[in-house]
């Protein structure tokens, strides 16, 4: 693995975004990219979209939106979406992101990030337990509320 780095999500990049693998079982956790670049479209000034590169190779995306306008605490800084290709998961990818997405939180005066995710065999909830979060509610759908306060 040569040096991770993020860059914007671009024209260049989304095409690879789009066709990155899942191991079986994932995709029941995961909405389509589309959901998550279209954040960009309706929040332009607020959402923060990063692809993950290895060389030149697209092996990862996060989401994020940062609000301190927003009328719930849970969606002024939240990670919306993480994914990392099949090929590449355990390598650290998803660790790097999440990261670059709590400093870019810092950077922007922020003393907190919540992610809203899904549990259930097979997903999220011990990567985001490794990453830092800590679950702390539940929405009305019943999907687990997790922060890292920094």
């Amino acid at each position: 693995m040569t040096e991770l780095r993020l860059e914007e999500l671009s024209a260049a990049t989304i095409v690879a975004v789009n066709t990155m693998s899942l191991k079986p079982g994932q995709e029941q956790y995961l909405a389509p990219t589309s959901y998550a670049v279209a954040g960009t479209v309706a929040n332009p000034s607020t959402a923060w979209q990063r692809v993950v590169l290895d060389g030149d190779e697209v092996v990862g995306f996060v989401s994020a939106n940062f609000d301190p306008e927003a009328p719930s605490e849970h969606f002024r800084s939240v990670l919306w979406r993480i994914n990392v290709d099949a090929d590449d998961q355990g390598r650290g990818v998803g660790r790097f992101a999440v990261e670059q997405l709590l400093e870019e939180a810092r950077t922007r005066g922020m003393d907190h990030v919540h992610v809203i995710y899904e549990e259930g065999q097979g997903g999220p909830d011990a990567f985001f337990r490794r990453v830092g979060f800590t679950p702390v509610g539940e929405t009305e759908f019943g999907e687990v509320i997790a922060e890292v306060r920094f």
